[in-house]
């Protein structure tokens, strides 16, 4: 799977602490990339519970994934687009809740 990040996500990373972002890294190596690639190869097959994937409203071809429910609470919102014809992943924003303000 690949992946780009906006500016504005690497603008909200710089908010995070090392912790928060190294959390952020394990949840999308470890569960969100896996789910992610069955995803594409079966979009019926649901996302885990875990990691609330679901589209920001009011935002269309926005998705959310919550990577944190501990203090700080963790989100990233996502959109799919391709790189060489293939799914990839854009990381928009990173960060609690107040990323839904501009998703």
């Amino acid at each position: 799977m690949k992946f780009q990040q906006t500016e504005r996500f690497a603008g909200d990373r710089r908010q995070l602490s090392d912790d928060e972002f190294r959390r952020f890294l394990e949840v999308v190596r470890d569960e969100f990339i896996p789910a992610a690639e069955r995803h594409v190869s079966d979009p019926g097959v649901a996302w885990p519970a875990g990691l609330r994937v679901k589209p920001v409203q009011g935002a269309r071809g926005v998705w959310e994934m919550t990577w944190s429910f501990a203090g700080p609470d963790g989100r990233a919102t996502f959109e799919w687009f391709q790189i060489d014809g293939e799914p990839a992943i854009r990381w928009r924003r990173v960060g609690g809740h107040a990323i839904f303000s501009d998703p």
